[in-house]
Parts: structure tokens; C-alpha cells; sequence
């Protein structure tokens, strides 16, 4: 713990290839590519971020993606932080710093760490042979999750189905405005508040989530792979209507 006047960081929190404390200033600096970031100990509507370069940026656009990732409103994160709307804009648009300790608290509302937005935002990448494993239920159904676990705005799921497989002769509905589906292989059908749509290898299909629906591989047929996509995503613990 580093300890300055009233303020104390963890420094656990702050990269070190890419922050450390100023004394002089009585805060933290760091740089991101050509940026220089400043974490004051007192919030301020002065530039957070001075750059010597045109590719000069500090945390602001971090923290807006992380915040539509979550699937908050700047309001909901300014209450959540105990800071105002308002200065939670200004941060976002790098026109205000902030404290350590309410920086840490916008983290814990986003739920994320405050190193990682010390660090470029360059997105997530799942190679093929990685795919993270799930188990959505059904029958001959193998799956994967294709997007990162924090990403609240959409969602993406890839289903290895065999012939005769799929979700069970139950309809089911989903917490989610719009499903998306498309065969990438073979031949799926899907029957939505009771109507029968067949899809065959290259065929899309979209429809309300929250509608009960089923689907299968017709038995006789081969595998079938299909992306599933849902908006928004779902949440981490099912709390579905049947």
C-alpha cells in the first residue's frame, strides 16, 4: 500500500509498465501508448488526459465501453460510484480527473478492474480451438460461448447439434428481445409458437426470444453447426419463464 496525505492506493491496482506515483503532484501517472493519464486526489472539470502525440487518449473511452457493456446508464453508474452524472460524463468524454478512490468505486460499479483501463481496449479474441464450453440443455447438443462472460449488450453461442438432437419436445422462451439464428452446416428446424420454419445450410432466422420455441436436427439427416446470437445478453443466472 502506498499512503500520501489523506489518500492510500493499492498499487495492485495500477500496471506497472504502465503507472506510477508523482509525489509532487500527490497522484498517479501513467502512460497508455502516447498518452498521459493523471489520477488526481481530488475530482476536477479539468483535461484528464495530456498527449504528446495525435494518438493521445486517456480512460475515458474505457470507461464508456465498459459501462455500455454492463448494460448501464450513466445515471445508474453515478449512483452506484456516489459520484454525479454529470462528472461521470465528463470523465467519459476526458474532460474531468478523478480521485483514486472514486475511480475504484466506478470500477466496482462496472465491475471491473482499474488496470484494465490503463490498458488499449482492443477487444477479445477466441481462436477456434478454444472455444469455451457450456451446457445450455437439451439433447445431442454440444455448445460454446463465443463472447466474452461481461458482455451484457449481446450474446453469441455455437451449437455442434447431432442428427435427432436439440432443446426437448418443450417449448422454452428467453429473457432476450431478439434471437438470431443461422446454419453455418446441415439442416435445423425450428418451431416457434407453434409454426415449423426448416433452415438449411446458409438460411437465417430471427424471432423474438421471449416467444416459446423448440428446435431439432431431423433424424436421417447429418450434424448440424449454428450460431445462436441473443440481444440482449443472457443474464448469468437463469431466472427464465418456462
Amino acid at each position: 500500500m502506498i499512503t500520501t496525505g489523506f489518500l492510500t492506493v493499492n498499487p495492485c491496482f495500477i500496471t506497472a509498465s504502465a503507472a506510477g506515483w508523482d509525489w509532487r503532484r500527490g497522484g498517479v501517472a501513467g502512460v497508455t501508448g502516447e498518452a498521459v493519464w493523471w489520477v488526481s486526489q481530488e475530482e476536477g472539470s479539468v483535461p484528464a488526459a495530456r498527449s504528446d502525440g495525435p494518438a493521445g487518449a486517456g480512460i475515458g473511452p474505457q470507461l464508456r465501453a465498459a459501462r455500455l457493456a454492463a448494460r448501464k446508464s450513466m445515471a445508474e453508474v453515478a449512483e452506484q460510484s456516489g459520484l454525479t452524472k454529470g462528472f461521470v460524463s465528463k470523465l467519459e468524454r476526458d474532460l474531468a480527473n478523478v480521485s483514486v478512490a472514486s475511480l475504484i468505486r466506478l470500477c466496482e460499479a462496472l465491475d471491473i478492474s482499474a488496470g484494465s483501463l490503463f490498458q488499449p481496449s482492443r477487444g477479445e479474441v477466441i481462436r477456434r480451438d478454444a472455444y469455451p464450453p457450456i451446457n445450455f440443455g437439451g439433447s445431442g447438443v454440444r455448445e460454446y460461448l463465443l463472447t466474452p462472460s461481461g458482455e451484457k449488450r449481446m450474446q453469441a453461442i455455437l451449437s455442434d447439434i447431432e442428427p435427432g438432437g436439440g432443446s426437448g419436445a418443450e417449448p422454452y422462451s428467453l429473457p432476450a428481445d431478439v434471437e438470431f439464428v443461422f446454419v453455418l452446416a446441415g439442416q435445423l428446424e425450428i418451431t416457434v409458437a407453434g409454426q415449423l420454419v426448416t433452415l438449411d445450410q446458409g438460411d437465417a432466422f430471427t424471432f423474438p426470444g421471449s416467444t416459446g420455441h423448440t428446435f431439432q436436427v431431423p433424424a436421417g439427416t447429418g450434424p448440424a453447426r449454428v450460431l445462436w446470437v441473443f440481444s440482449p445478453a443472457l443474464p448469468d443466472t437463469p431466472s427464465w419463464p418456462a
